[in-house]
């Protein structure tokens, strides 16, 4: 296991340093492709996204609340932390946590968020799900928003560079809430089909594809078979959103095995990562949702209830899956065929996510 060095390339200028170590994670000309980038003792990294000119925004969740830094200059440093719950929705004994984060147009950054307002047995109402954005240039996050008034979980986001944003989350259904502004307003909450039963304990992963089209990732429950789906939603169109299931060993359970998993887009379509029966699964996914070849592919990973997955593809198909368990965070690459390349890598990792991101050169970097 690796833990993680001091990047000099980190200025003591920027508030929230950065620290590299880098892994031959591929043998031969892949070598050093995967590096780990430690944002801060302090933070724990909870989600990553790149946007489209290239600058690194990160959700970080700390002691303080939820938190945004973002880099341009490919993780050697970072900017000072921002929060990102405004003063005014701050309550005592009221804990705000970052579920998910997405870039959308002219690069503004959209933040789902959940509290526990169930813990401190405040009205039903609040248990839901929260919303707020930075825009470009802006000093701060706008206000915190109720979006859906109602008991929920499982949230996450997607944005697209047409300004299109959809919100997804569970509350004993699938239901998801669009905003075609950026943000500025959402539509009411919507099931996306009613005979579609998903475990209410696990979560939604959700992002738009190449073709424009949303693709969203959750797991089934009816008969207590937990098997994964991906819904593709076609929504300039008007059309209705088509599933397909993707994993391929059985997993008949009579109870929710709260899991976690994750969608990214991709070149050729999209690429998933999730678990079953504790181990670790992923599958590349062409533009429709049928599973590529080599079909579902077992990792050497396994995790636990309700902790983080990732899977990133780079240009020339290379596939890199990491996962969270017992402190660590492991991976492991796989070239376009699927087949592993080199050994898998672990660092030493707080909390229960998994990050990172797949830069333009074919280099991925993952955030313990």
């Amino acid at each position: 296991m690796n833990h993680c060095l001091r990047n000099k390339s980190a200025t003591l200028a920027t508030l929230s340093l950065s620290f590299i170590a880098t892994f031959a994670s591929q043998a031969g000309e892949g070598a050093n492709r995967v590096s780990a980038v430690c944002v801060s003792a302090a933070s724990r990294v909870v989600k990553a996204q790149l946007g489209a000119d290239g600058t690194i925004h990160l959700l970080l969740a700390t002691d303080d609340g939820p938190q945004y830094v973002k880099s341009q200059d490919a993780g050697a440093t970072f900017s000072a932390p921002m929060a990102i719950v405004d003063a005014a929705s701050r309550k005592p004994g009221l804990k705000f946590h970052g579920e998910d984060l997405a870039v959308g147009k002219d690069g503004r950054v959209h933040v789902a968020l959940s509290n526990n307002a169930w813990k401190l047995k405040l009205p039903e109402e609040e248990w839901s799900l929260y919303y707020a954005s930075l825009a470009p240039r802006a000093k701060a996050f706008s206000p915190l928003r109720n979006l859906n008034h109602k008991p929920s979980e499982g949230f996450s986001l997607a944005a697209d560079q047409r300004g299109t944003i959809t919100a997804c989350f569970l509350s004993g259904k699938l239901y998801v809430m669009v905003s075609r502004d950026n943000g500025a307003t959402f539509s009411a909450s919507a099931e996306l089909n009613p005979a579609w039963d998903p475990c209410n304990c696990c979560t939604t992963a959700a992002v738009y594809g190449a073709d424009g089209k949303l693709a969203l990732l959750y797991r089934e429950e009816t008969n207590n078979e937990r098997d994964m789906f991906v819904v593709l939603w076609d929504q300039r169109n008007g059309s209705k959103p088509l599933r397909t299931r993707i994993s391929g060993t059985p997993w008949k359970l009579a109870a929710c095995p709260m899991t976690y998993f994750t969608i990214s887009r991709s070149d050729t379509g999209y690429v998933a990562a999730w678990p079953t029966k504790g181990r670790v699964y992923f599958a590349r996914l062409a533009g429709d949702g049928a599973v590529l070849p080599a079909g579902e592919i077992r990792t050497p990973g396994t995790t636990g209830m309700r902790t983080g997955l990732l899977a990133l593809s780079a240009s020339d198909g290379a596939t890199l899956v990491a996962w969270k368990d017992q402190g660590a965070l492991g991976w492991q690459l796989y070239d376009v065929k699927g087949q592993p390349q080199g050994e898998p890598g672990s660092v030493v990792s707080a909390g229960s996510g998994a990050a990172g991101v797949a830069l333009p050169d074919g280099r991925f970097l993952i955030f313990p």
